[in-house]
């Protein structure tokens, strides 16, 4: 006859067992990485609209947070309100002025990554205003103008010649007409920290950029010892090569899957 207080005992072992090898399984599953998307200067959340799309086809999660282009201060903080709200590892990709947005507030432990887009990388206690003075200005610095407010205008002649030249004319003159003006003093604030000395850096030089020189992107590559890509771009290489900025971007969400 058979044993019922044994077939119960190897049961329930089972179930054990089972339960071990499952919550083991589970434990080594990691949060997929969100990407946030930070624009710089002279522009909104709407820069990113044909890279968005391609990060989302691969299945990554996507943020476009809208600063303000107020303070280098208050552009900080709306970064941090995203990532605090943002669960799982992050992978922090900041454009142009927001070069210096990330590097401040890609300090929080749950950036994992920071990847540059033609984008300013300060180091720590200098301002955006403080790079690249070793160079001959860049073309794009002409069509500045400032209002009475204390904030930066992009002339419509400057931004098709030095800011987009190599995208379509109808969506160059869309730039024009939706730029959001930029508060002079952004440049003028020194960053805090650089996040970038600690993190898995990734850094997109646009090789016809005429608003960042491109020498100097190039600097900042080496300073932080980025994985480093050149493409033939203006500085607006999202709206002219979306899927080398994409190709970039996802890398960076790869190396953070495969960190322990």
């Amino acid at each position: 006859m058979k044993n019922p207080i044994f077939y119960r005992f190897r049961l329930l072992a089972v179930i054990v067992l089972t339960f071990i090898i499952n919550t083991n399984v589970f434990a080594e599953v990691k949060p997929n990485p969100t990407v946030v998307l930070v624009h710089g200067a002279f522009s909104d959340g709407s820069i990113w609209s044909k890279v968005i799309p391609l990060l989302q086809v691969n299945n990554i999660n996507v943020i476009a947070t809208q600063i303000p282009l107020t303070s280098l201060t208050d552009d900080v903080a709306t970064t941090q309100r995203t990532i605090d709200i943002t669960s799982g590892p992050i992978v922090l990709v900041g454009h142009s002025y927001a070069g210096a947005v990330i590097t401040q507030a890609g300090n929080s432990d749950k950036v994992k990554a920071l990847v540059y887009i033609a984008a300013f990388a300060p180091e720590k206690g200098q301002s955006v205003s403080d790079l690249g003075t070793h160079l001959p200005p860049s073309p794009g610095t002409i069509g500045l103008t400032t209002d009475k407010f204390g904030f930066y205008h992009l002339s419509t002649q400057s931004l098709l010649e030095n800011l987009a030249p190599d995208i379509p004319h109808q969506e160059a003159l869309i730039l024009t007409v939706t730029q959001t003006p930029t508060a002079t003093k952004v440049f003028n604030e020194k960053v805090k920290t650089a996040a970038w000395k600690d993190k898995n850096n990734f850094y997109l030089v646009a090789k016809h950029d005429r608003m960042i020189q491109p020498d100097l992107e190039r600097q900042f590559a080496h300073a932080m010892k980025a994985t480093t890509v050149e493409i033939s771009s203006s500085h607006v290489a999202m709206l002219s090569h979306p899927n080398e900025v994409a190709k970039l971007i996802i890398a960076a969400v790869e190396a953070t899957r495969k960190e322990k």
